[in-house]
This record gives C-alpha cells, sequence and structure tokens, in this order.
C-alpha cells in the first residue's frame, strides 16, 4: 500500500503548525527538567512527599510528548484510517487533556522550583517552555472544535468527560500526598473512602473513553444514553461523598489538637478545589443526560 503524505499547502496549515509546536515545546520541556541537578529533592521529611508531583509534572510532559508526535507523524503520512479508533474524537481527547493536564504542571512545577530548589535560569526556562505547550494545546483545542467534524468529544458533554478524566489524574497524586502527610492515623478512614471513590469514578472515564474512541456505543448491552447517565450519577454521588469529606478536614484545620501543618493545609485544599470542579462536571454531565434520555423518550 503506497504511503500518502500531506499536499504541500497542508504543511502551512494552522493544525499542522500547532502540531509541530506541541511536539518541540514539550521536548524541550522534558529536556530542560530533566537536565536539572537541583530538581532532586533533598531526603528530608519536609521535601521527600514532594517527588509525587515531580514525577506527575514529568510524566505529564513525556507522555503528551509522545502522543502528540505520534498524532503528528500519523496525520502527516494519513495513516489515521488504518487505527481501529475514532480519530476526530481521539485527537480532540488528547489536545483537551493535554491542555488541562499542562495546566496543572505549569502551576505545580513553578510553585516546586520556587519553594524547594534554587532559581536557575534552567528552570525559568523550563517553567515558560511548559507554559508554551500549555498554550499550544490550547490552540489545537480551539481549532479542532471550530472544525464541522468535531466528534461527540469536541460537544459540552465531551469535554465534560474530559474535566472529569482530569480530575481523577490530579486525585492520584493529591491522595498519596496527602496520605503521606496525614500520618496520624487519625483520617485513615478519610482517605480510603476518598481514594476508592476517586479510584472508582477514574476507571468509570476510562471505560467511557474507550466506548467513544472505540465506537463500541452499538455493541452495549445497555442503551449507551442510559450507560452515560448511570456513569455520571455514579460519579456524582461518589465525587459528592468525598467533597464532603474534603470539607470536613477543612474545617478540621482549625481544630488546634489537630496538629496539621500548612503543607498538609494546602494538599487538602487542592484536593478540595479538585473535587470541586470534578463535581461541578460530573453534575453537569448528569443534567445532559436525564436531558437526553427525555427527548428520546418524547420521540
Amino acid at each position: 500500500m503506497p504511503v500518502i503524505v500531506l499536499e504541500a499547502r497542508d504543511f502551512t496549515s494552522p493544525l499542522f503548525l500547532i502540531r509541530t509546536w506541541e511536539v518541540i515545546s514539550s521536548c524541550i520541556t522534558v529536556s530542560l527538567v530533566a537536565s536539572l541537578e537541583d530538581f532532586e529533592l533533598n531526603n528530608n521529611s519536609s521535601n521527600l512527599h514532594f517527588n509525587t508531583f515531580r514525577i506527575s509534572c514529568m510524566f505529564t510532559w513525556c507522555f503528551f510528548f509522545i502522543l502528540s508526535l505520534l498524532i503528528h507523524i500519523i496525520s502527516v503520512i494519513q495513516f489515521h484510517s488504518l487505527i481501529p479508533i475514532s480519530w476526530k474524537n481521539f485527537t480532540m481527547t488528547v489536545a483537551v487533556l493535554g491542555a488541562l493536564m499542562c495546566f496543572t504542571a505549569s502551576v505545580i512545577f513553578p510553585w516546586i522550583i520556587m519553594d524547594y530548589q534554587k532559581v536557575s535560569p534552567r528552570s525559568v526556562a523550563a517553567a515558560v517552555t511548559s507554559g508554551l505547550t500549555l498554550l499550544a494545546y490550547t490552540s489545537e483545542s480551539y481549532v479542532l472544535h471550530t472544525q464541522e467534524q468535531r466528534g461527540y468529544m469536541g460537544s459540552l458533554p465531551g469535554l465534560l468527560k474530559t474535566i472529569q478524566l482530569w480530575g481523577g489524574c490530579q486525585m492520584i497524586p493529591l491522595v498519596v500526598e496527602v496520605a503521606g502527610a496525614l500520618q496520624d492515623g487519625t483520617h485513615s478512614w478519610q482517605i480510603l473512602v476518598t481514594g476508592v471513590s476517586y479510584g472508582v469514578c477514574m476507571l468509570m472515564s476510562l471505560v467511557t473513553l474507550v466506548v467513544i474512541l472505540g465506537d463500541f456505543a452499538g455493541r452495549c448491552l445497555l442503551p449507551f444514553d442510559r450507560f452515560l447517565a448511570g456513569f455520571s450519577l455514579t460519579g456524582v454521588l461518589l465525587y459528592m461523598m468525598a467533597t464532603v469529606i474534603c470539607f470536613t478536614k477543612i474545617l478540621q484545620l482549625r481544630d488546634p489538637e489537630q496538629h496539621i501543618s500548612s503543607e498538609s493545609a494546602g494538599l487538602i485544599i487542592m484536593e478540595t478545589v479538585v473535587a470541586s470542579i470534578t463535581l461541578l462536571a460530573y453534575t453537569l454531565d448528569l443534567a445532559f443526560s436525564i436531558k437526553l434520555l427525555c427527548d428520546r423518550s418524547r420521540a
């Protein structure tokens, strides 16, 4: 089978240039951060648990660099028709999720550098290129969203599902950090309940994404709209419980007998903010799912 490449005018299209920008800026960010000698945190009790955030930032940049490079290569040689996935939904998901994940990394990385490392020209350059990577993914999301054939993930319910997946990805390092910071055992049941809730919702988001990207909606045992409504309702209930627990821990910060450090308090507030945003995404998604079910029942 002959290899088909883009025409000459396609190499100057906005989408091609933006994806080239993504690959270059993410590669530079990974290279700069990997070359930072001071990025390895000191092995003391106050800094050790922040290694999780460092690993999370590096994973984000490396993961989306690989994905962007693969998408760029496949788009150039026009092999996406041979891949058994919905290409328009896949590229939109990578663009939006990449923008959200790079936004988190662009916030966390300067925070780690300023609070726990010596600020150097190389670390500042890494923070700048991380921001440029965020801008590139945001630009691609906008360009794909303006296209006529943008797929389900380009609609508002699809964007909400991407936010749900982002929230689950952020909860993984946050739960680890909070569990490491609160080692007194008094909050163990709260950490267990919230961790299980985040894990179940993360699994549901991944299953939903696989069904959408693989075009498996017609093969589901249940109608796809009921399938989405059930997942959205479960996510609302679980995140509502987790958010209540997070606000309970915030109220416990005022108790002087708890002896919660300022670093632990910051982690708890971060967890509460992300949980609230994800709960809002699940609530809006549930509203769209109920509206869809009502419209189809009337038809």
